[in-house]
C-alpha cells in the first residue's frame, strides 16, 4: 500500500480496481510443507480458503500459531455475535476490506442485524451490555492499552466476567493481527483476486 500525498486525488480520478497482494495467496499445492496440514483442515471445514490464509501460510510458524489461538478463543465464554462485532470494530478500526467483508457476512449468519453490523463498525451497539463493552475495548484500542478504570466497571457491571473481559482483549489482538496483515499485503477481498488478475492484464 503506496503512502503518497496525492493518492486522495489520484484515487478519485480512476475508478477502484481490486488490489493484488503483495504476498503470494497460497493453496495446498504451493503452500510450504508446514503449512498444508492447516490449509487442509480449513478447506474440510470452509471448502474455500479465504485470501488471508493463503497469504498466512507462507509462514507456517505464523499460521499454526494463528490457527491455535482462533480455535480456543473460538470456544470461549463470548458468544458469537459478541465475536462478530468485536472482529467488525477493528477490522474497520485498521481499515481491513477483506476483514469487513468476511464479518459482515458471518455477522449476519450470527443474527445481527445491519443496523448492528453497522453500530459495531463503530464500538457501538443498541444492546447496552454490548455497548459497554464495546466502548471498554475502543478505549482499549485508541488509549493503547490503557482504558479508564470506570469503562473497566462499567463492563463488569454490565454483566461482563473478568474471564470474558480477557478474552476480549485476547480477540482485539488477534484481529489485530489478522487486520495488520490484510492491511499490509493489500490482500484482496476473498473472491476479488481472479478479477485482479483480469483488470491487471
Amino acid at each position: 500500500m503506496e503512502i503518497s500525498t496525492d493518492r486522495t486525488h489520484s484515487a478519485a480520478k480512476r475508478p477502484a480496481m481490486p488490489s493484488i497482494s503483495r504476498f503470494p495467496v497460497h493453496d495446498e499445492l504451493s503452500a510450504p510443507e508446514g503449512s498444508v496440514p492447516v490449509l487442509r483442515g480449513a478447506l474440510a471445514t470452509a471448502g474455500q480458503l479465504p485470501n488471508f490464509l493463503g497469504v498466512l501460510a507462507g509462514s507456517p510458524a505464523a499460521l499454526r500459531g494463528y490457527a491455535r489461538f482462533r480455535s480456543e478463543l473460538r470456544h470461549g465464554s463470548l458468544p458469537p455475535q459478541t465475536l462478530e462485532r468485536i472482529s467488525l470494530a477493528l477490522a474497520e478500526h485498521h481499515g481491513s476490506e477483506p476483514g469487513l467483508a468476511t464479518h459482515s457476512r458471518s455477522a449476519r449468519l450470527a443474527g445481527l442485524s445491519l443496523d448492528e453490523i453497522a453500530s459495531a463498525r463503530r464500538f457501538e451497539s443498541s444492546d447496552p451490555r454490548e455497548a459497554a463493552l464495546l466502548r471498554y475495548l475502543r478505549a482499549l484500542v485508541e488509549d493503547r492499552g490503557n482504558p479508564p478504570m470506570y469503562l473497566h466497571e462499567e463492563a463488569r457491571e454490565a454483566g461482563w466476567s473478568d474471564e470474558q473481559l480477557i478474552e476480549s482483549i485476547a480477540i482485539v489482538a488477534l484481529e489485530s493481527f489478522t487486520a495488520m496483515v490484510n492491511v499490509a499485503g493489500d490482500v484482496p477481498v476473498d473472491g476479488s483476486t481472479e478479477k485482479a488478475r483480469l483488470m491487471a492484464a
